[in-house]
């Protein structure tokens, strides 16, 4: 992605703050505060769904044989597979 330049004035207290939490963070300002407005707009959010998706669908062998699954094609957990718990099957 092409990035532009985007200047901002903040008081020295956020300045100092913005440097602090990058630098625990163990990246630059620049990236501390393009996350910031990722997470704000709900794109990292998203990107974590996408992967979170596209992991289980990479593993969801691994998981069926692990866990079994239940009608329908739904996982079931251990609970339901002891008869303790809903099955979330539809």
């Amino acid at each position: 992605m092409a990035k532009t330049q985007l200047n901002v004035r903040v008081d020295e207290d956020t300045a100092r703050v913005a440097r602090e939490r990058a630098q625990e963070r163990g990246m630059s300002v620049n990236r501390y505060i393009e996350e910031l407005v990722r997470q704000d707009t709900g794109e990292a959010g998203h990107t974590f769904v996408e992967a979170a998706a596209d992991f289980m669908k990479q593993y969801e062998s691994v998981f069926a044989e692990e866990f079994g699954s239940a009608p329908g094609g739904r996982t079931e957990g251990p609970r339901e597979r002891r008869g303790e718990g809903k099955s979330l099957s539809r």
